[in-house]
Order: structure tokens, then C-alpha cells, then sequence
């Protein structure tokens, strides 16, 4: 199944594969892969128990997302471990953990360059790239999605506010 329609990239029409994730849902299960003393797994379950946001992007090693991850660092710091953040991308592990010792990040990242089984089962895979498009996502502690925003233009920034607010309002 995929969705036509809901994103561009520079402008052009792109098809996200997998269906489209609604808020209410049980988040899908997933398994990306992380560094941390070797290669990790992280999974939904590890989530649970906390809300989460999942920051979404197509790569690290590209001025937007860098600027997406480092903005949702910042801001999330102020609610310290009261929730879990990840930014998924499909990035080699060991590049992410790069990016962060270099950028100073301490907000997790996940890769789903293995079996790019979240891509498809969050609907987020840009098809015509086989990367991962521009979303974000919040879970709340037993894993319902509670909000989802699709960046419509790849190229461009969330809207962190709302997704921020969103979170807060989640954490109570």
C-alpha cells in the first residue's frame, strides 16, 4: 500500500510506502539499530512506559535534519527523563553516533538501514529514495500514537512548537 499526495521533494511529488498511521493506533512494533558500545537494539517496547517522540528525518548529514535534531535536542532537554527521544533516520549507526559526539547531541538516534521495516510500517519511506521522509511523532507511554505531523515539503522544518506542545501537554 502506499500514499501519493502527501509529500514533495524540492517540489517534485513523492509516494510514501506502507499505509498511513492514525492517531489512536497502537503504534507498530519496530527494530532499529543503534551505537552504543557496538550495535544495539531498540524497540517499541523499550519505549513504553514513557511518552516518546520519534523526530523523523531523511539524514543526518544533510543541513535540515541536522537542524531538526539539534532544535529537538535543545528544547527536549528541559524535560530530561520524563520521555524518550529518538531521531530515526536510515543513516549508518556508527554516522549517527558521529553526528551527535560531533554536534554535542545527546538525544538518541536509531537507523533503519537494515531492514527498512519501520519505514514502511510507519509509513514514512519515500519510495522513490528509500529514504525516510521528514515526520514526527509522539507515543504516549503505552505506545498510541498521540500526534503525527508529515512535513509536506521534505526540505523544510517541523513545526516544533506544536510538536512541542503536544509533548508537554502529554507529560502533564
Amino acid at each position: 500500500m502506499s500514499q501519493s499526495g502527501v509529500i514533495t521533494f524540492k517540489g517534485n511529488p513523492m509516494t510514501l510506502a506502507g499505509s498511513d498511521l492514525s492517531i489512536g493506533q497502537a503504534a507498530p512494533d519496530f527494530k532499529l539499530t543503534y551505537a552504543h558500545e557496538g550495535l544495539q537494539t531498540l524497540t517499541l517496547a523499550d519505549l513504553k512506559g514513557k511518552p516518546s517522540i520519534l523526530s523523523i528525518v531523511p539524514s543526518l548529514d544533510t543541513p535540515t535534519c541536522a537542524t531538526q535534531t539539534k532544535t529537538f535536542n535543545e528544547q527536549l532537554g528541559k524535560l530530561g527523563d520524563k520521555i524518550n527521544a529518538v531521531t530515526v533516520s536510515r543513516d549508518l549507526p556508527f554516522a549517527q553516533a558521529r553526528f551527535c559526539g560531533a554536534e554535542n547531541v545527546s538525544m538518541r538516534t536509531a537507523s533503519d538501514y537494515q531492514t527498512h521495516e519501520f519505514g514502511e510500517a510507519y509509513g514514512v519511506e519515500i519510495e522513490e529514495l528509500k529514504l525516510l521522509s521528514r515526520v514526527v511523532i509522539l507515543l504516549d507511554s503505552d505506545g498510541k500514537v498521540v500526534y503525527k505531523q508529515i512535513v509536506p515539503e521534505v526540505t523544510q522544518e517541523p513545526d516544533y512548537d506544536k510538536a512541542l506542545q503536544a509533548l508537554t501537554d502529554l507529560v502533564g
